[in-house]
This record gives C-alpha cells, sequence and structure tokens, in this order.
C-alpha cells in the first residue's frame, strides 16, 4: 500500500551549511507522524522543506506522483496545508478574513461558508472573536486561528511546527485534543514538529527522532515512547 507522502534522501543548505542529511519517512493515510529532537535538529527545516520554502534535494511523492516543480503552490494544491512556528497570522486582517485566506486555493467555493462555520464549532472563540483584528489576539487564539485557517484548506496533510509553543497548558490541551478529533474524525493525517515530546507521541502513531539533520530513530510511537534511552533524553523521566 502506497503512503501519502513519501521522503527519500531530502537534503536542505542554509548558504554552505547542511541542516539535512538525507532523510527517508513515510506518512501513512489518516495516520500522525511526529519529529522529535532537540532545538537544531532540523525538524522546522524539514517541514519547510517540504513547503519548498528552502532549496532542497530529494525526493518527494505524494500518493505515489512526485512532487513536480516543489513550489509552495504546488503543495497547496495537493491539500498541504503548513501552521508555522509563531501562528504567521495575518495581524492587520479579521479574523474571520484569515480564516477565508486559508480557502483561497480551493476550487469548490460551494463548500467554504460550512467549512467556516465548522471551523467555529470547533474553536467558539474564533467566531465570538470574527471581527476582530487578529493582531490583538492572545497567542492562543492566534493558534488556534493558524490551525483554523489550515482547516480551511480542506487538507489532506497538515504540516504543524510546534502548535503548543508559548501556550498555557490549559491551551495546549485543548489544542492537541482539537487536533486528534480532526484527525480522528476527518481522517486528516499530520506531520507533527513538537518540543514536548511526551505530548507529541500520545498524539502520534508513528514517530522519528532526529539528530543533527538525520534520523537515527524510528517506529510506532507507543515503542519509542517506552524506550528507555527516548524517556531519559526527550521525556525527562
Amino acid at each position: 500500500m502506497t503512503a501519502l507522502l513519501e521522503v527519500r534522501n531530502l537534503r536542505a543548505s542554509y548558504g554552505e551549511v547542511r541542516a539535512l542529511h538525507g532523510l527517508d519517512f513515510a506518512i501513512e493515510e489518516g495516520e500522525v507522524t511526529t519529529l522529535l529532537g532537540a532545538n537544531g535538529a532540523g525538524k522546522t527545516t524539514t517541514l519547510r522543506a517540504l513547503c519548498g520554502m528552502i532549496p532542497t534535494q530529494g525526493e518527494v511523492r505524494f500518493e505515489g506522483r512526485p512532487i513536480r516543480g516543489w513550489a509552495t503552490e504546488d503543495v497547496v494544491r495537493l491539500g498541504i496545508a503548513h501552521v508555522p512556528e509563531g501562528r504567521g497570522t495575518f495581524v492587520r486582517l479579521t479574523v474571520e478574513e484569515n480564516l477565508q485566506l486559508g480557502a483561497t486555493a480551493r476550487r469548490d467555493r460551494g463548500g467554504v461558508g460550512d467549512d467556516l462555520e465548522q471551523v467555529y464549532g470547533y474553536f467558539p472563540i474564533l467566531k465570538a472573536r470574527r471581527l476582530q483584528q487578529a493582531g490583538t489576539l492572545s497567542g492562543g487564539e492566534q493558534q488556534m486561528l493558524a490551525v483554523g485557517r489550515a482547516l480551511m484548506l480542506r487538507p489532506r496533510l497538515m504540516l504543524l511546527d510546534e502548535p503548543s509553543f508559548g501556550l498555557a497548558p490549559l491551551i495546549v490541551r485543548e489544542v492537541f485534543d482539537i487536533l486528534a478529533t480532526i484527525n480522528r474524525e476527518h481522517r486528516v493525517s499530520m506531520l507533527l514538529v513538537e518540543q514536548n515530546a511526551s505530548l507529541a507521541l500520545g498524539l502520534a502513531d508513528a514517530a522519528y527522532l532526529l539528530e543533527t539533520g538525520r534520523i537515527v530513530m524510528s517506529g510506532p510511537a507507543r515503542e519509542i515512547r517506552e524506550n528507555e534511552s527516548v524517556r531519559r533524553s526527550y521525556l525527562g523521566y
């Protein structure tokens, strides 16, 4: 069975500095895969490489077909939505305008209104703030907005970069519960980069551990979570 996304020998550099050294991994349809590693391991770089945001070499296939051109517009056209670190909201636009921007690349314009209401169902606070400038939202609300805007694409795959960063524990749990619901109810696949390894492994089906741009361990998330060396180095117990 072909994986939804297959990556072979993925390499990326910042100038003369090589950041990724030939990564091989796959994301299965309807599953959550997490990339774990310390700061500087190459997790965010991997997401940027998959989005065509940095010069990259290697092979990326979506449903068995190569992503040609490897430009951001090609990635969006395939239904791959990126939720970047730092949320990436358009601060001068309203909440609703930000959400509508997420649907810009869609051809089925008739379903946009229904999906907008679905996002408001997941995040009622966004409906209450829908006419408010996005830059005036709290950090947690901006994270919800970033996830909601990605959902407006009707994505097949979501690339999530540190969704818990800077958030209070209660908000983090709320966001992760909603991600689990989205994955379970809509079968949206996810590639999750998350510093909170315990939280990530609790959501994920599969995990890859990165060190200095190389994959050093991979397997089912439950097995990675129970690995003693991973627990000591990344989970703190």
